[in-house]
């Protein structure tokens, strides 16, 4: 079955700056093109850190706190100055549900793409992820008919009914081997925009170990 990967929902066209990209001028970007972060490279457009909105917010409460002793002259703080370093990057191939996982994980909104050198090529938001669940259900629909049970688990065309309303797959009907039942309702949950499964299939005859001593269930 094919996953939605990060490449299929990435924004291509990025805004990033520079390590020496003034405060100033970083803010004007984030507050211009509305976003919440932006990607930092160096001079061969490798990622070395992610300046955001709490970057800056954070420079600003030190700024505004009492000042420090410093033998070096003061200068206008830089976009290297505040970045988040090393960014938290992710592969355009990797798919969309590592993607998820590893933001909820370092508790970001953003990840740079970038390629085998580290070059961006596009960034993914937990806007971009959100699309997943908003697919149609139509389509929904056929993809489990077509590919989990046709495909992979080899199901004749109207054994199994299907119905999707709002992310919500509902199966109704028979299957051969009980053991098919456990793959079904796991690749359905796995497909992309399904929000939850309710299984009321049923299977013709037993198998597996408790049916067939000696045999194994096939190993889905």
């Amino acid at each position: 079955m094919k996953h939605i990967n990060v490449a299929d929902l990435m924004t291509d066209e990025v805004v990033s700056v520079a390590p020496a990209t003034a405060f100033k001028q970083v803010a004007k970007l984030l507050a211009q093109y509305d976003v919440s972060g932006l990607p930092v490279l160096d001079d061969e457009d490798r990622v070395v850190g992610v300046v955001s909105q709490t970057d800056l917010l954070a420079r600003t409460a030190t700024a505004a706190g009492p000042p420090q002793q410093s033998t070096a002259p003061a200068g206008p703080p830089t976009a290297g100055d505040v970045m988040s370093a090393p960014a938290v990057t992710i592969r355009a191939e990797e798919s969309a549900a590592d993607a998820a996982r590893l933001m909820t994980r370092r508790g970001i909104g953003r990840l740079p793409v970038v390629d085998e050198e580290d070059r961006l090529v596009g960034i993914v938001t937990r806007r971009d992820l959100l699309r997943l669940f908003v697919r149609p259900d139509s389509e929904i629909r056929g993809r489990v008919v077509e590919e989990v049970l046709t495909e992979v688990l080899g199901v004749p065309s109207g054994d199994v009914d299907v119905h999707v309303v709002d992310g919500i797959v509902t199966l109704d009907g028979l299957v051969d081997r009980r053991s098919q039942l456990p793959p079904l309702v796991s690749l359905v949950g796995q497909l992309d925009g399904v929000v939850a499964v309710a299984s009321r299939v049923t299977a013709r005859t037993e198998d597996g170990p408790a049916a067939h001593p000696g045999r194994h269930a096939l190993p889905w």
